[in-house]
């Protein structure tokens, strides 16, 4: 009689099964799922760590997509910061990094540290509605379609981050404060200003501005983030603030 022999699945392919053993490239994943596409479109900042690696790398290596190389290196180095400390040498040792690509890795993680480094007067700081128009206007006031944009603030009310919210007509059905604050709280930002545009040129705030207004205002509270200003641009230099005016800020 012939013994039959179960193999030992767990053992054969590791604690996740035979699931784990298959990886598909990322030319095979669907559209919504590939890195490239999602910082496309949602922008960088809505993509984690390993996807960002990822981009940057472009490809992986023989039965292991980028995306699972990423992570592995991720993991391996304890995370984004222990990646910033591995030099050169180190990055060059692990499978699928050539030099290309840890040169690549090291001068991205470079820059980065560069912009965080930046002097705090090289920052720009908003202590009124003009300073929000200074930094703005010129660009904003071309525009040919409605732009909403928040600054994110630090505690000394520098601007750490200009983030584009929403593009085409504003209005209170279309914007969700959750949007507008995430960013804010990925940052840390304790206070935050809108700004947007009225292609039209007259920056006379609509019912729909003060709406959206009042409904940023009592999102910020449960929050614990404050909206310091909601500033409307305008064309030739004019702008409103909705703060001065206590519009949605009653």
């Amino acid at each position: 009689m012939v013994a039959t022999v179960t193999p030992d699945i767990e053992s054969a392919h590791g604690a996740s099964g035979w699931a784990s053993a298959y990886q598909p490239r990322i030319r095979d994943m669907p559209q919504g799922e590939r890195p490239r596409e999602r910082l496309r479109e949602y922008g960088p900042r809505y993509l984690s760590n390993a996807e960002l690696i990822a981009i940057l790398l472009r490809t992986g290596v023989q039965g292991e997509n980028v995306l699972a190389m990423s992570n592995r290196l991720l993991s391996r180095f304890g995370g984004l910061d222990g990646l910033g400390r591995a030099n050169f040498a180190e990055l060059c040792a692990e499978r699928g990094l050539s030099e290309a690509k840890a040169s690549q890795l090291l001068a991205s993680l470079e820059l980065g540290r560069r912009f965080i480094s930046l002097a705090p007067q090289d920052r720009a700081v908003i202590n009124s509605p003009q300073d929000v128009a200074n930094l703005l206007q010129a660009e904003m006031a071309t525009l040919e379609q409605e732009h909403l944009r928040a600054l994110l603030l630090n505690t000394k009310n520098q601007v750490i981050n200009t983030v584009e919210v929403y593009v085409g007509n504003v209005n209170s059905s279309i914007v969700r404060p959750s949007e507008v604050f995430r960013p804010a709280v990925r940052d840390n930002a304790p206070s935050i200003i809108v700004v947007h545009n009225h292609p039209s040129g007259d920056p006379t705030p609509s019912p729909e501005d003060v709406a959206i207004t009042r409904e940023l205002v009592s999102a910020g509270k449960l929050l614990g983030i404050d909206l310091l200003d909601h500033v409307v641009i305008g064309s030739g230099g004019r702008y409103v603030s909705l703060n001065e005016r206590r519009l949605g800020f009653e």
